[in-house]
């Protein structure tokens, strides 16, 4: 037995050679997959996307039509944009659900009328699939934010903002 591999060691040498180029070839093609479903290669932010694996081990993507453009605002825009986002976020005083969407209710105390207005022009740009709609209300007491859309922007508008 001293002569070289046994046959049982030149047939699992070969099965992990294989194994090993399988996975190789599985992990390009779901990297690849990933790449496309995050957007990577187009600059485009998918929201539900969805990576199904088979038991072949072939990578199917599936995309929501919508879909956020991280490259219409300069790195300057995004800054102020997100820094915009979070403070309208955390000084919202009521969600309210409609039916083509949802509205975000702000006392002009706490958000101006300016800076809901700036949020709307940079957020048009990367997802102009929203309508919006700005209300002041209540004798200026009470500035809203309305953002509708086609049918599934609910499901959209609650992932995006992490509405419950």
């Amino acid at each position: 037995m001293g002569r070289g591999k046994s046959y049982l060691e030149e047939a699992m040498s070969t099965m992990k050679e294989r194994f090993v180029a399988v996975t190789r070839q599985n992990a390009a093609r779901a990297a690849a997959a990933l790449l496309i479903a995050c957007g990577g290669a187009t600059g485009l932010q998918g929201q539900g996307s969805v990576i199904i694996v088979r038991p072949e081990m072939q990578v199917t993507t599936t995309q929501s039509k919508y879909f956020c453009n991280s490259k219409a605002l300069t790195p300057e825009e995004r800054t102020r944009h997100t820094r915009l986002t979070e403070k309208l976020m955390a000084a919202r005083k009521k969600t309210v659900e409609t039916d083509k969407g949802y509205e975000f209710q702000f006392s002009p105390k706490t958000v101006s009328l300016a800076e809901l207005a700036e949020w709307v022009v940079a957020e048009s740009k990367c997802c102009p699939f929203f309508d919006f709609h700005i209300d002041l209300e209540e004798e200026g007491g009470l500035l809203c934010l309305r953002l509708a859309g086609e049918e599934g922007i609910k499901a959209f508008l609650r992932a995006e903002f992490h509405l419950e």
